[in-house]
Parts: C-alpha cells; structure tokens; sequence
C-alpha cells in the first residue's frame, strides 16, 4: 500500500482554491519513485473552521506524513494543530512550510519532535525531496536540501537548494486535474515569481534577492481559463508587481474575454507596480469596462524621503501621482492609496503631513495599514538597531505582530497616529467634512493635517458617545489590524449611527475659528452633511441637526435638493451654477453598484462590505447638479 501524504491549509476565506497543495503535489508526481510510493489528500478549511473539527478530521485521514502551510493569518492555529496531530498520531511525519516558519523551527518545534521537520526553502523543490527520503530503505533527512529538524537534541540545517529558475518545471496543477471535482469561489494566482525591489518590511523582494521569473504565458491563460470555466468567482493575481510586465495586459485582455464567454470571474484584486502608472491605469480601464474591478490601489506606504530611505524603497514622481490622480477622476475611476503606520523613519508629523499632501494632491481615498514586523524580512534582522517595539495580537488563529513603537515614535505616538488615521477615514475618505476642510485651508485657517488632528482630538476627548467608543476600543486592543476594522467604522459612520456623528461633527465645527464669522464655512459644512455618502442603496434621511445657511427644498427616495449659497455650490464643484446669490442644487445619492442594507447578515459580513466600497469611494458618492431655474412663459392672448 502506498503511504499517505495529507497537504493542509487554512486560508482566510473558505472555498479558496488550495493553489500551494496544488503546485507541491504536481511537482512531486512528476517523480515516478514518489508517484508510486505515495496517495495525495489535500484537506483545507478556513480560519472560521473549527479547531477541533479540524484536528478530528486530520486525525481521521490517519495519513503518514502530514504537509502543513503556515502563515501569518494562520500560524496560531497550525501549531496547535500539529501538537494535538503529534499526540493523536506520534509514527507520523509532519512538514512545515510557509514565510511564518522558514528558519525558525526553534520557535515552533521542541527538540524532542524528531519527526517535525521544517522547510527552509521553496517548498515544490524541499517537499519532494522530502518524501523522496522518507520513501528510502533508511531515511536520513541530513540528505534532504533546505529543511531544519532536531536530532538527539541538536539542530540540523541542510544546505539551502537554489531558487526555481524555470517555472514551468512545476507542472500546471490546473492540467493536472488536481483540483477537478471541488467547487471554490475564491482563487490566489501566480503568473510569475520574485520581486526585484527590496523594500525591507516585505519578505517577498529584500528577503528573496531575485529577479522575477515567470511561467509560460499560453500556461497562464490555460489555468486562467480553467478558473474562468469552474465558475471561480474572484481571484486575487499575487504577483508581487501586476502591471510591471507588459504581458500583463495582454492577461489582463483575456481575463475579461474569459468573463464575457463564462461569466466568470466576477471580481480581480490584484497588487498593482508601483513605478508603471501608465500601464497599470491601462489595466484598471480593461478591467473596469469588463466590470471585474472598480477601483485603481497606489501603493506609496508612506511619502517621507527619510522613511523611504529607511525602508530601501522609491516611489513615483510627485508629479506624476498627480497626474494619475487626475487621470482615473476624468475616467471616473475610484482609487486608493496605500500607506503603512508606522515605518521606520516616519515620526508622527511626517505622517500627518503626508496625509496633508495626499489630501492635497487630490487622492480619492487614503488607506492606512499597521506595520507588521514580518519573519525572514531586513527589518526583523533589524529590529533593535530600528528600536522596533511589538505587540502580538490576540487571537487564536492568527500570529500578527504589530508595530507599536520605533526610534521615531513611541507608543502614545503609535496611538496618536492611529487616531488621526480613524480621523482620516471619517472626515476625508468618508466626506464627513471634505469640503469644510478645503475651505479652511484655502482661507488660511488650518491646513489639511490640522483640521484632521483636531477631528481626532475630538473623537478622543469624546469616548462616551459610541462611534468614538468604539474607535478608543479599536486603539486600545489593536483592533484595527482585524481586516474588517475599518469596514465596521464605516458602518457606523454611514449607516448605523449616521445621526450621533451628524450631532458630534457639528459640536466639532462649532469650536473651530471663524465658525461664527463665516458663513461660507457654515454652507459648506451643511452641504458636507447632505452629501455625505450612503455606502447601501437606501433612503436619504436628513441630518439630525439643524441647517442654517442651506435649505432643504425637497427630499425624494434618494436625492435631496437644496437651496444653497452660489458661492457654496461654486466651491463644491457644482457645475454649472446659474446666475443669483443663491441656487437650487440636486445632491443625488443613487450611486453605482450599491448594495440593499442585508438586514440578515451580521456585522462582519456588512463590514467587509463595507470595507471594500471605501476603496471604490467614486461608485458611492452623491453628484450634484444645479437647477436651472426655468424660464417664464408668456401670457396667453386675449
């Protein structure tokens, strides 16, 4: 009887597509000694599986080696399912692979587990070696390049093989029928490996030092089209840099002519080349106009010279950021810029003088995600020179360390910093007061930065009233690592506590300067509040609070017209504005592609939701449009 040989996965999300179980076990059977020697299994849950559940479903397999990929999001969880696997089934074998674990078997195995070994390498060329020894007369996994175990208390590290230069050694496991007979919704994609940047906080490029290598492009768009035919509905193309290549549009083209033909997939995320704007706008029109992507990710990080010097990293010419920003508005595409708090070399007033500029500069939405310091990167060898001061997040899965402090800022900074990202998200990216904010910095009041500041001094000295609860919760616990984070402070800011933020935006604004003196201001921040976006499709209520400057004419299901100050419509952008001190002007919350409030399903589910409509904030936004008033018509004769 052949051995068995159990590939296992947690991902995020379920009915994902197990594409690494996919690729160890073709490049195995390409070896006829392991083809004959051994029967495959793959076995994947999700992070919401039950950790029990699955523990008795492996044990059940009852399979001689078990092949476990770990990450980051799921580290938690694999340990403690590889102790429960060791006592339930001690004669096994056990393989771990994975960034979380690579060079760090102390960390994850005790000496005395002789039979855990650990990949070091990339997995395809390590794992079949592996099974290759264990089916040896007698096995010694001294043989066996890139890997660490325990022998009689000592550590063993084998010679670390080279890199897959040819890709296509590894057999297309879409060919393969591997994954022929299981239904999936989701897919990770690789056309290519490598990154040749070397940014330090990433494992992919300064860890690696590779140039990137690629598969062969009629094999991609055969595995592509395989996904296309099995109804996957949204894949995720991982490649380090979409768009660096200009075979990537060409995929990009048949990605969608695969829709057209299949239907599928719905939806593509992709990580967009940071140095070819051009190419990868050229991308998002494809995509958009194929209606699998609404929205075009800038991947800056962070916009200080000292923190990019820091970190090893360029980014594009200011210039032409504006320029791209420019573009995608004409095109009415959404995008999102991409940054990371707190990095290296990023004191907290650089990073609000970022956001300032990008505010500036015109971008569409900022998103802010935590440092997290990762395994196997420049900047965990760094750590203490960097003065890199961590905190795992606690969770039962997952094995997050966030960045909480670093030579530049210390912890109240770190905290500070995430407030004023929450402020961000409130004020700028959800509208709340995006209009009242130009005109206080073209007055020469405050500046982008320090309006935003201010926003989260407020949200801070405010903790009692529930949306700022939850934000100083979020602070506290490090909640804002939890993916759907942000998503659920939309939520709240959009939707569930619409009113309470209404009533605590304007007790803001009361405070500021010239409040009583400019009625300008005043206009703006009540059209600010008309206008502020609906993130689902339902009826427009009026603010909670009472409008002085601007007055509601008439409320439809989704639109509300107002008579308004001409100069507050000029300076909203309204076009159009006929003559008159003051206009009638139509703020139309219809939107595009919005979802019905799903009263059935619970908040993570809105919240993800959520999340994702904030990335595509020009499907969510109002448009506006003046009324013209109509002409008088003559009296009849006679």
């Amino acid at each position: 009887m052949p051995r068995t040989v159990a590939l296992v996965e947690v991902p995020l999300y379920p009915h994902t597509l197990p594409l690494v179980s996919g690729y160890l076990r073709a490049y195995a059977l390409r070896d006829p000694e392991i083809a004959g020697a051994y029967a495959f299994t793959t076995h994947s849950r999700s992070v919401a599986h039950p950790a029990g559940d699955l523990v008795a479903e492996l044990v059940a397999l009852d399979c001689d080696v078990y092949a476990l990929s770990c990450y980051l999001w799921n580290m938690r969880r694999m340990s403690a399912v590889l102790a429960a696997l060791r006592a339930a089934r001690p004669d096994a074998r056990f393989i771990l692979g994975g960034p979380q674990v690579m060079n760090r078997i102390a960390a994850y195995v005790d000496p005395v587990a002789e039979n855990v070994a650990v990949a070091d390498a990339e997995g395809e060329t390590v794992f079949a070696a592996y099974l290759r020894e264990l089916a040896a007369p007698e096995p010694d996994l001294a043989r066996v390049p890139g890997i660490s175990f325990w022998r009689d208390g000592e550590l063993v590290r084998t010679r670390r093989p080279d890199r897959i230069r040819e890709l296509d050694d590894i057999p297309s496991p879409f060919a393969a029928g591997i994954f022929d007979g299981a239904d999936y919704t989701f897919a990770v994609v690789e056309t290519n490996r490598g990154c040749p940047f070397r940014c330090t906080y990433c494992y992919w490029g300064a860890a690696t030092n590779d140039k990137v290598h690629r598969w062969d492009l009629d094999r991609v768009k055969d595995d592509l089209t395989w996904l296309s035919e099995h109804g996957v509905e949204s894949i995720f193309l991982a490649d380090a840099n979409w768009g660096a290549l200009p075979r990537d549009v060409e995929l990009t083209r048949h990605l969608v002519a695969c829709k057209e033909r299949n239907g599928y997939p719905l939806m593509v995320n992709l990580q967009a080349a940071k140095n070819r704007p051009d190419r990868v706008t050229e991308i998002t029109e494809i995509l958009v106009a194929g209606g699998m992507l609404t929205s075009q990710p800038v991947s800056l990080q962070t916009v200080s010279p000292d923190a990019l010097a820091m970190v090893d990293r360029s980014n594009i010419r200011e210039a032409t950021y504006i320029e791209l920003q420019d573009t995608l508005h004409e095109k009415s595409i959404s995008s999102y810029t991409e940054l990371i708090w707190p990095l290296p070399g990023e004191t907290l007033d650089s990073f609000r003088q970022g956001i300032g500029r990008l505010c500036r500069m015109g971008a569409d939405v900022i998103v802010t995600y935590p440092q997290l310091l990762l395994p196997n990167t420049p900047m965990e060898r760094q750590a203490d020179a960097l003065g890199i001061e961590t905190v795992r997040v606690d969770d039962d899965t997952s094995e997050a360390d966030v960045v909480v402090g670093t030579r530049w800022v210390d912890r109240a900074g770190y905290e500070r910093g995430v407030w004023f990202y929450y402020a961000v998200v409130v004020a700028y990216n959800a509208r709340a007061a995006f209009h009242t904010a130009r005109h206080l910095e073209a007055a020469g009041v405050l500046d982008q930065e320090s309006l935003l500041e201010e926003v989260a001094r407020w949200f801070r000295e405010h903790a009692d009233r529930e949306p700022c609860r939850f934000l100083a919760d979020s602070v506290a616990t490090l909640d804002n690592y939890d993916i759907n984070n942000v998503g659920k402070v939309l939520h709240m800011v959009m939707h569930s506590h619409r009113a309470e933020v209404d009533r605590l935006l304007l007790e803001f604004v009361r405070t500021l300067p010239r409040w009583r003196d400019d009625p300008l201001l005043r206009a703006l921040f009540e059209l600010d509040l008309l206008a502020r976006p609906y993130v689902y499709r339902e009826p427009v209520a009026l603010p909670d609070v009472p409008l002085d400057e601007v007055a509601v004419v008439r409320r439809g299901r989704f639109d509300i017209t107002a008579e308004v100050p001409r100069a507050a419509a000029e300076a909203a952008g309204v076009t159009g504005v006929p003559d008159g001190d003051r206009v009638t002007v139509v703020i139309d919350h219809r939107g595009r592609r919005k979802m019905p409030y799903p009263r059935h399903r619970g908040l993570e589910h809105n919240a993800a939701y959520c999340q994702a409509m904030m990335n595509r904030m020009r499907d969510v936004l109002p448009e506006w449009r003046a009324v013209r008033p109509a002409a008088p018509t003559a009296a009849p004769a006679g």
